[in-house]
């Protein structure tokens, strides 16, 4: 939630920095290259906030559901020696589990108040949800209010947890090779861009410099040459439009979530813009 709010007046922001840059750029008050500069700052502030919010929040669930399996591994382990599922939880609880410590000590304690399991579970829960841990705690609660062996219950979830951090790995290993052809294909129109600008642009100026004779010839040169500065604005669009574009893919391949290729996008664009500064081509 705090994330689409941030997103939201970051987009917010960022149109009106732009829009306030065409504006001032239609009444030639300042350049085509501030106006790009400002277009580059604006894809800054629309998309590097939310997605650093994206890049702790991720990370916070990969490390909870990182620590599920050990946790739940010691549980069943404790629970097989007699103890009930509260006096489990709060033997486990003085491990280490990671950025999982506080919550289970916070469980144990409210067992140790007298209260029951369910809302123990429930409440901790709510402190770490991940679409791991929902369907990991309730399948918990169901074992637990059915009776019988739940060290057995505990073990297999845990097996459970662990091969889905196992699949989970190996799916943004596959995909992580389509991010790869995407740096590639971008870099591919970088190097694309530099060439024109080192041999073709070059190669038409030398040869329009170098045209004698009638005067519709020299319009036509004089025409083509004129025409490389649009042509170095529409690449320098191109290039910023490619790098969102790769950024927000490269997300999209990663996880389904295109808040995920924010970052990505926003230093895809501005690497890219730097390069053609570097470049001469805007």
């Amino acid at each position: 939630m705090i994330n689409k709010i941030v997103l939201m007046v970051s987009i917010a922001l960022a149109s009106v920095i732009s829009i306030l840059g065409a504006l001032l750029y239609l009444y030639n008050l300042i350049s085509v290259e501030i106006l790009l500069d400002l277009i580059v700052f604006s894809i800054a502030i629309a998309l590097i906030p939310s997605g650093i919010i994206d890049y702790i929040y991720i990370r916070r669930i990969r490390e909870i559901e990182n620590r599920i399996p050990d946790f739940l591994q010691d549980v069943a382990e404790a629970s097989r020696f007699g103890m009930t599922l509260a006096d489990a939880i709060i033997s486990t609880s003085k491990g280490k589990y990671g950025i999982l410590t506080n919550d289970i000590k916070k469980m144990a304690g409210q067992l140790e108040w007298g209260v029951p399991v369910s809302i123990a579970l429930e409440d901790f829960l709510e402190r770490t949800r991940t679409p791991l841990t929902e369907r990991v705690v309730g399948t918990i609660i169901k074992a637990n209010e059915a009776g019988g062996n739940v060290s057995d219950v505990l073990s297999k979830v845990a097996q459970y947890a662990r091969e889905v951090q196992q699949l989970t790995k190996e799916k943004y290993s596959q995909l992580g090779t389509y991010n790869v052809v995407l740096l590639i294909s971008f870099g591919v129109f970088l190097v694309t861009i530099l060439i024109l600008n080192v041999q073709f642009f070059p190669e038409m100026i030398k040869s329009a410099g170098s045209i004698t004779g009638n005067v519709a010839s020299n319009s036509i040169a004089s025409i083509n040459v004129s025409i490389i500065p649009y042509v170095k604005l529409i690449f320098a669009a191109a290039v910023l439009i490619s790098a969102v574009g790769d950024g927000i893919m490269a997300g999209v391949l990663k996880d389904g979530r295109y808040e995920s290729g924010f970052i990505m996008a926003a230093a895809l664009a501005i690497s890219g813009y730097i390069f053609l500064l570097l470049l001469g081509g805007v």
